[in-house]
C-alpha cells in the first residue's frame, strides 16, 4: 500500500495519496476493531480512534506501519518501516533526485538536513509528508 507505483502521478495529488493511505488504516482497523489495533501495537486506543476518525492529521509512518501491520496482508510493522524507507531511497535514486531537489520540489519549509532525517528514518515523517515526497518523486521517475 505505502510502497505501491502511483499509475499516473501527474493526476494524483499527494492529498489524494494521504486518502488512500488513511483509508488503507480506516479499514485494517474497522476489520480488526480498536482495542485489538491497539492491543497489537503501542498506539493508545485514543489514538487510533482519532486517526480512523480523521482527527490526527500528523500521522507518522511509524504509526502507519504499525496499524498496518496488524493485517496479515502486510508486513511486520518493523519490515514494512525498513521497506517504506528502502523505497523513499529507490525512488530518489531512480529519478536522480537530491534531498535539495526534493527539498525545492515538495516546497517545504524543512531545511535540508531535516528532510534527509525524514527520508532516512532519524526524524518522524508525517503521511502527508510522505504522500507529497512519494509523489512528487514518482512524477520526476522515468521508469
Amino acid at each position: 500500500m505505502l510502497t505501491e507505483e502511483i499509475a499516473d502521478p501527474e493526476a494524483t495529488s499527494p492529498t489524494e495519496l494521504r486518502t488512500r493511505y488513511l483509508a488503507a488504516l480506516t479499514a485494517v482497523t474497522e476489520e480488526r476493531g480498536v482495542d485489538a489495533v491497539a492491543g497489537e501495537t503501542d498506539l493508545p486506543a485514543e489514538r487510533v480512534e482519532a486517526i480512523v476518525a480523521g482527527d490526527a492529521d500528523d500521522v507518522t509512518l511509524e504509526e502507519a506501519t504499525a496499524l498496518l501491520a496488524c493485517s496479515p496482508d502486510y508486513p511486520s510493522a518493523e519490515d514494512y518501516l525498513l521497506e517504506v524507507r528502502d523505497h523513499l531511497m529507490l525512488q530518489m535514486s531512480s529519478a536522480v533526485v537530491d534531498v535539495d531537489s526534493l527539498r525545492r520540489g515538495i516546497e517545504t519549509e524543512l531545511d535540508a538536513k531535516e528532510l534527509q532525517q525524514k527520508v532516512e528514518g532519524r526524524r518522524a515523517m508525517s503521511l502527508s509528508e510522505y504522500a507529497r515526497v512519494t509523489q512528487y518523486l514518482a512524477s520526476e521517475n522515468p521508469w
